[in-house]
């Protein structure tokens, strides 16, 4: 029995002796590569994180919050594009870049947002929409066909001053809901407007920062988003997808 107990200690000094030798050769490895990149490449944007990717040997580099590099065990490469796992064709860095991308619902800024509400509301979703995008007036006709869901839609008029102008005039209006859908699915121009629209500057900031560069956006209640115009049934199986 006391020879067991010997053994066993002898397994358990060798385990923690490997996850600290494991450990500090990530470390290394992770200094390294900062140290390198940052001497030789010093237009580099600061590094945020550095950690071992799925394929042996080749490391992911985080660099803005959100952009996605590789590099050898040294920082000798770089390399920019995407890293695609064959077995099961799912593009890793896209998947990467979407989770690092999500935004928690709860933490949007309803109140610079507009409401619309079809059926029961039960359905969450936010979009990011400049009045003057085709590509959002298309997503706007189709989801008229969707119930049981509340919008709520943050105008981000980042297109031209004529974007901004309407966005404001929209805002300002006393029915926000039905001059946005008058304008974008009929056409109809909204009045000349003034009032307090501060919000319009505050959405542009905040997509800024979230890298929300172009229109429709669409964030779902999970915290993914999906960029561009999707059709109707495309948004009703994620809809449907979401727990």
């Amino acid at each position: 029995m006391n020879h067991f107990k010997y053994f066993l200690s002898l397994s358990l000094v060798a385990s923690v002796l490997t996850l600290s030798l494991s450990s500090t050769y990530a470390d290394t490895v992770e200094n390294t590569i900062k140290k390198n990149l940052t001497d030789r490449l010093p237009q580099l944007p600061r590094i945020d994180e550095v950690t071992k990717s799925p394929m042996n040997g080749l490391y992911e580099v985080r660099l803005d919050e959100t952009e996605i590099y590789y590099t050898d065990s040294e920082g000798n490469f770089l390399i920019q594009g995407n890293l695609i796992d064959t077995r099961s064709r799912k593009n890793l860095t896209e998947e990467r870049t979407d989770k690092l991308l999500s935004v928690a619902f709860d933490s949007l800024p309803i109140k610079d947002a507009f409401t619309i509400i079809r059926g029961t509301g039960k359905r969450k979703i936010a979009v990011f929409e400049d009045p003057n995008c085709g590509y959002c007036k298309r997503f706007e006709k189709d989801l008229q066909k969707i119930d049981n869901i509340t919008v709520y839609l943050f105008l981000y008029p980042i297109l031209s001053a004529d974007s901004m102008e309407k966005a404001r005039n929209i805002w300002c209006s006393k029915d926000k809901p039905k001059t946005w859908q008058d304008w974008m699915t009929k056409g109809q121009t909204p009045s000349s407007l003034s009032c307090e629209s501060s919000a319009m500057l505050r959405n542009l900031e905040y997509g800024k920062k979230h890298k929300i560069n172009g229109t429709p956006t669409i964030l779902l209640a999970d915290g993914s988003r999906v960029p561009g115009a999707i059709e109707a049934k495309e948004l009703e199986k994620l809809l449907l997808d979401i727990k």
